[in-house]
């Protein structure tokens, strides 16, 4: 069984008509609120500010809370080009706001809640868990590193079939002075690890040296503390062990491709 915690946001805009922001000190009795640093610095909030919140910019269930402080929100991969003009508040507070009279269940159902595993390998077994636990609601990981792997590996498939075919000439000379298949496919297999490793072990380079610059840049782009590289051993050690036989295998396939084919196709002009 996994426990975790769940974390009850609500996104509020500050309406500049209908919702006034209110600079003077609050009233103690008034309830606290926490605003992201986003939302305290598009409408010039500080603690101890008086700002009244609502669902929409009507005034819809609206209700006064006191500025406890602000915070960094958690960074999430799937809505870092989104403004986070957010607010945390308690659970009753909340209900209170979003309460609908026509639905006395709206004080008890969410619409999504983002869980953090102690173990990020237990996903599956989490996910399916929640599945036979809980028919009609399901877990999604925010990454998408297999779709990232299957795309960069058909590309370098094409790329060495490309490469492969502008040697097509060279292949059939070889193989016309008396040079064996296997001794092409040896050759090729050689010069395929050498080019996937000094080609892995380059990229890793090229991204620890610039991987501050591109986390300073995104994150003043779009004003988030999310990490967008972070380039670690065990990282850098999982892309050698998946790039070097990957290449082996790009070169391999483009070069059976030449082989395959009869001498007069290959030295044809």
């Amino acid at each position: 069984m996994i426990a975790f915690t769940v974390v009850t946001f609500v996104a509020a805009f500050l309406a500049a008509a209908a919702l006034p922001a209110v600079t003077a000190d609050a009233r103690p009795d008034l309830p606290a609120v926490l605003v992201s640093r986003q939302l305290a610095a598009h409408a010039g909030l500080r603690t101890g500010d008086t700002v009244t919140l609502a669902l929409d910019a009507t005034g819809s269930g609206a209700m006064r809370f006191r500025v406890g402080g602000a915070y960094e929100p958690t960074p999430d991969p799937m809505r870092f080009t989104a403004r986070r003009l957010e607010a945390r508040m308690h659970l009753p507070d909340l209900n209170a706001i979003t309460a609908s009279p026509s639905d006395p269940g709206s004080v008890e159902s969410v619409k999504a809640v983002n869980v953090r595993l102690a173990d990020p390998n237990d996903a599956a077994a989490f996910a399916s868990a929640l599945a036979a636990r809980a028919p009609g609601i399901f877990a999604r990981p925010t990454a998408r590193t297999r779709v990232t792997v299957l795309g960069s590996t058909a590309f370098l498939l094409a790329l060495m079939t490309m490469r492969a075919e502008e040697r097509r000439e060279t292949v059939g000379i070889i193989r016309l002075i008396g040079v064996s298949q296997r001794s092409i496919l040896m050759g090729v297999l050689v010069e395929g690890l050498l080019i996937a490793t000094s080609g892995a072990v380059f990229g890793i380079l090229v991204a620890v040296a610039a991987q501050g610059a591109i986390n300073r840049f995104f994150q003043w782009r779009y004003d988030t503390a999310l990490v967008f590289v972070r380039v670690t051993m065990s990282i850098a050690l999982r892309s050698i062990m998946l790039s070097v036989p990957l290449g082996i295998v790009a070169g391999l396939v483009g070069a059976w491709t030449l082989l395959r084919r009869d001498l007069p196709a290959l030295i044809r002009r």
